[in-house]
């Protein structure tokens, strides 16, 4: 079912392409959708196996360092891979400043961590945080040997490549966590998954890559692109801290029970696992078919393009992130078991904010292709302002009051990017709810009959397999009977592909 989503993404994004690009963009997206997919059922592989074998509050020290790592790699790539990749014809002077740019910023980074890794501890009140972020940390280091390598694969488009990389990183770091875990090695068995994963990944990027990095060291593309680098800084920082804010405060927050801190951990884990499969397969092609279509002599064509990728986006997204809502029960239940049932509820709530998060993806896509990078970043910046002040105001009424404001933030702040998009191309907010509203609702319909019509079964495996048996046959039959164009065009793809 995944396979063919991401198969599906390839035909229908294509289809709003220029021929000439039409090649190019297709095998691109076929090797990135297979890496995504690919991934995403490796990692949740992993993940059952690891969610029981290691305890909510074995979970949480991880839970808690994971904001620093995440700001550290951003802090430790400093966007100049971006930088590089927006380059029309990179030299190797380019990658060459890149790659010990990186090297000392990694370097830099990690003895910096080092020498804070007690006032971490203290912070959490959790003294086996000063060994295990020292060594977690290792892997961003490591993982700085491998940014150029990273952005020239991407530059020349080497997504098979690339797929191949992260799926040996993967298999190799999950095998490692896996066989620590069963012999009782608890959080440090998923502090050695991240430093066995950046190494396979800088390994395997050097073993494919021709290009090699020299000693005669000269910064000055660094000094030409620090601008638009810092740019793109800014807003990844600001990214990561709205992707892990909320690990980070509750980590401070309720650190008498630090259960809380791994059952959130583990219900945003699966959340974000989720919506990246509809959203990483959309956005790996969407700056590229927006920034061909941005200089057309006709002026309509960029926002049929967009309010395409937006369907076929809502096809997708809202489904998908409903269905697991619905299914939130029996999917922690069968896969992790009870001992993660707290989160549960958590996940519910994620899942409804989570079928946003795509759209964020095409906005994004959309704002950069228009050389507005600063929009970008400041539309990242308000969000997390605001979101950091309902946190302060909501935490005393619980953890699910918390995640209730963020998910609601998440689907509401999409009206800002909105007005961006409408001042930049045009496209009105009421042709964007006329694109995208019918699959919520529908979804949401099939969803809710789906729960009333399998409320009398109490096998959880069953009840799992039932209700997304029953959801996928209900919204591709509704699809059907109302003629929505969209499915049909996806239909006859499966029907070709099937043939052949």
């Amino acid at each position: 079912m995944m396979g063919f989503g991401f198969s599906l993404t390839l035909h229908y994004l294509c289809t709003i392409n220029m021929e000439n690009l039409k090649e190019k963009t297709a095998k691109g997206l076929f090797w990135g959708a297979l890496n995504s997919g690919s991934t995403q059922v490796l990692n949740v592989t992993i993940g059952i196996l690891l969610g029981r074998m290691i305890l909510p509050d074995e979970w949480a020290p991880i839970g808690m360092i994971t904001f620093f790592s995440a700001i550290a790699g951003n802090l430790q790539s400093s966007g100049f891979s971006t930088a590089i990749v927006n380059m029309k014809a990179p030299t190797d002077n380019d990658y060459n400043a890149v790659f010990w740019f990186n090297i000392l910023m990694g370097l830099a980074v990690y003895l910096l961590l080092f020498i804070a890794a007690p006032w971490i501890a203290l912070f959490f009140k959790q003294p086996c945080l000063t060994d295990l972020s020292r060594f977690v940390f290792l892997a961003i280091f490591i993982s700085s040997f491998g940014i150029s390598t990273h952005a020239y694969m991407t530059k020349n488009m080497m997504n098979r490549e690339i797929a191949i990389i992260n799926l040996c990183a993967i298999c190799c770091s999950g095998v490692v966590a896996v066989v620590m875990a069963f012999k009782g090695f608890s959080y440090w068995s998923l502090a050695c998954q991240q430093v066995v994963n950046s190494t396979v990944l800088v390994t395997g990027r050097f073993c494919f890559v021709k290009w090699r990095p020299s000693l005669k060291i000269d910064f000055s593309p660094i000094r030409r692109t620090w601008r638009f680098a810092m740019n793109i800084l800014l807003t990844m920082i600001i990214n990561t801290v709205n992707s892990h804010i909320l690990n980070f405060i509750f980590g401070k927050l309720f650190t008498k029970t630090p259960e809380v801190v791994g059952t959130f951990f583990q219900a945003f884990k699966w959340n974000t696992m989720a919506w990246q499969m509809v959203g990483n397969s959309i956005e790996q092609v969407a700056q590229p078919v927006l920034v061909s279509v941005r200089d057309d002599k006709d002026e309509t064509r960029e926002v049929r393009v967009f309010r395409k990728m937006l369907r076929f986006t809502a096809l997708l997204s809202f489904p998908a992130m409903l269905g697991l809502s619905l299914v939130s029960n029996e999917f922690i239940l069968a896969t992790i078991g009870p001992n993660w049932a707290d989160s549960v509820p958590i996940l519910r709530v994620l899942c409804i904010g989570g079928a946003s998060m795509p759209f964020y993806a095409l906005y994004k896509n959309l704002v950069i292709s228009q050389g507005r990078s600063d929009i970008n970043m400041w539309l990242n910046l308000s969000q997390i302002a605001i979101q950091i002040v309902l946190i302060l105001l909501t935490y005393r009424q619980g953890i699910l009051t918390v995640v209730w404001a963020y998910s609601i933030l998440n689907i509401t702040w999409l009206a800002a990017w909105q007005a961006c998009a409408r001042r930049l191309i045009g496209i009105r907010a009421t042709d964007v709810l006329r694109d995208t509203m019918p699959f919520a609702v529908i979804s949401a319909a099939v969803m809710i009959l789906t729960g009333l019509l399998t409320a009398s079964v109490t096998n959880v495996y069953m009840l799992f397999v039932l209700r997304v048996i029953m959801a996928a046959c209900l919204y591709v039959a509704t699809m059907k009977l109302l003629r929505v164009r969209i499915m049909d065009e996806c239909l006859n793809f499966i029907g070709k592909k099937l043939r052949r």
